[in-house]
């Protein structure tokens, strides 16, 4: 028993330790899992989200008005299983609106617009920006006539067309002294991407006023809502504004400098003088050759044996520079060279002086704008529906992830989650396109050079038909003359190394042969068919050579 004891107590002080780490270990999850928790909670749900993983019908709404006869269709994101809205068709007009299910406040924190676009054809001409529309109770409007009369209280996105280049920022703002809404445009908006990948556009709406402008997730813009330098025209009116009232006088002069009213024109002064004469001093280069024309017929030029006049009209030697000319001081009639006649002066003016009536430019007067008001911060009415409302000359724009959230880091996780994979796919395909674009122009380049070797001349414009032609499917041409290049370069070896050799064919063995063919049929009846076979392949390549011969 004593020696019991003695183990046991050696084992004891491993059972403490073991028992110190256990509970250590237990301290730590337990710690952990609430952190864990207030983690995952910490991002918020959005307030709205369409993802467009279901057909928009039933759930969006289409413009029964005339104008929008644009066909909406749901459909896959090019090169992803990801679906989106796409506009289907060119030149046409498209409407379509998504009620909320509760109207979103903008006066109450922080609020964030978003959602994603691709031209998947590219944008020369079109808009791709929502609008974010006020309640139709208030605003009386009705989802099946949506159209671009309907009231928004917010539009933003991408619009490019001609000069306009711009990632739209405007909002319309309710003046609480006259009652009316009012556009205010953000100043120098950012330009739109002009590739054909996803991008993500987001508005942050802050509390502060401020308002920033990102492009897959960069700030690209950031503006005030009350400060002049950032909205045109400013939220807040001017205090004074000129008196729509006042008129300039009618004796109100506005020019500085007059002409002089005791100015005369000299006598000597010859407004119909010409500006240039000839220079009577100039004479002709000893040497000049009247008689030899600049331009002679090429002797050595000969008329091709197989010209036909009456099918190609009379034939004319090509031009050369004329010879003579190179040495003489020059070819042709002579003519004196003109030179800046001195008594040249043009129409008088008579000179201008101070106007002694001078009074300034005429402004009106400054009075209190009526309409003029203070603000801490917008008056914005709340969001009802979301609306796209666009006319594009372009197919193929995509809309897909649209979000509006009450936290900047809920629009950031969908960024990375929903955007940034398909991009990156998207990037990287663009990437190898570009990489074997560069590999076809090398190759095409080196075939046109094919086409210019002196030896293919009669055949050049079949050759650089080919490869023009070859140009309008790269991938194709390139993989057949490589495949071409590869079956030569087998057959060489084979020749070289050890293949089969090529029969020899005798003249004896020629002559059996043709005797087994032609056993049993008569000659001269076979002969006659051969040469008019011949003739006309021959009269057919003279008429090819004619041909090729009148296009260069």
């Amino acid at each position: 028993m004593k020696q019991e004891e003695v183990e046991n107590k050696k084992l004891l002080p491993f059972m403490v330790n073991f028992l110190f780490l256990l509970l250590l270990a237990t301290a730590v999850c337990l710690a952990t899992i609430p952190q864990s928790i207030a983690s995952a909670d910490s991002v918020s749900s959005p307030i709205f989200y369409e993802s467009f993983d279901q057909s928009f019908e039933g759930r969006w709404i289409i413009s029964e008005e005339n104008d929008y006869n644009g066909v909406w269709r749901h459909s896959k994101s090019q090169g992803h299983d990801d679906y989106g809205l796409l506009v289907s068709e060119k030149a046409r007009k498209y409407a379509i609106v998504k009620e909320l299910d509760e109207p979103v406040s903008l006066k109450d924190g922080t609020i964030v617009l978003q959602f994603e676009t691709r031209f998947q054809n590219g944008l020369e001409c079109g808009g791709a920006y929502l609008k974010y529309l006020r309640l139709q109770e208030v605003a009386g409007w009705n989802p099946v006539e949506f159209s671009n009369q309907s009231p928004y209280s917010i539009m933003f996105g991408p619009d490019k067309c001609g000069s306009t280049n711009k990632v739209h920022f405007i909002f319309k703002h309710k003046n609480p002294k006259s009652g009316e809404y009012v556009e205010h445009h953000l100043k120098s908006p950012p330009a739109v991407p002009s590739d054909k990948l996803s991008h993500v556009y987001t508005a942050i709406l802050k509390p502060d006023n401020e308002v920033s402008i990102l492009v897959d997730g960069e700030e690209k813009k950031k503006g005030n809502f009350l400060l002049a330098d950032d909205f045109e025209p400013s939220l807040i009116p001017t205090e004074s504004i000129p008196d729509p009232d006042d008129k300039k006088p009618l004796d109100w002069d506005e020019r500085a400098k007059i002409p002089d009213p005791e100015a005369t024109k000299p006598d000597d002064w010859d407004e119909n003088a010409p500006m240039e004469i000839e220079d009577e001093e100039a004479v002709k280069p000893e040497g000049w050759l009247d008689d030899e024309p600049m331009q002679i017929d090429d002797p050595e030029a000969a008329k091709p044996e197989d010209w036909d006049d009456e099918e190609d009209g009379e034939w004319e030697a090509p031009k050369i520079d004329n010879p003579m000319c190179e040495v003489a001081p020059g070819c042709g009639e002579w003519k004196r060279p003109m030179k800046r006649n001195p008594a040249y002066k043009g129409k008088w003016h008579p000179p201008l002086i101070d106007n002694p009536n001078f009074k300034g430019i005429w402004k009106p007067q400054e009075i209190p704008n009526p309409h003029y008001f203070e603000l801490d911060k917008p008056n914005f009415e709340p969001i009802a529906a979301i609306g796209i409302e666009i006319w594009t000359m372009q197919d193929g724009i995509l809309f897909d992830n649209i979000l509006i959230a009450s936290d900047e880091k809920v629009a950031e996780s969908y960024r990375t989650t929903t955007w940034k994979p398909k991009y990156e796919a998207e990037k990287e395909k663009q990437k190898s396109e570009e990489e074997l674009s560069g590999f076809q122009k090398v190759v095409f380049d080196l075939l046109y050079k094919i086409g210019d070797i002196p030896l293919l001349d009669a055949y050049k414009l079949h050759i650089v038909g080919f490869i023009d032609n070859g140009k309008k499917k790269p991938n194709v041409t390139i993989g057949t003359l490589i495949s071409s290049v590869v079956v030569t370069l087998v057959i060489c070896c084979k020749t070289l190394f050890g293949g089969k050799k090529p029969n020899v064919v005798t003249k004896e063995r020629r002559t059996h042969n043709a005797a087994a063919t032609n056993q049993g049929r008569t000659v001269e009846k076979d002969e006659e068919p051969e040469k008019e076979t011949n003739a006309t392949a021959t009269a057919a390549a003279a008429r090819r050579r004619r041909a090729n011969r009148r296009e260069t």
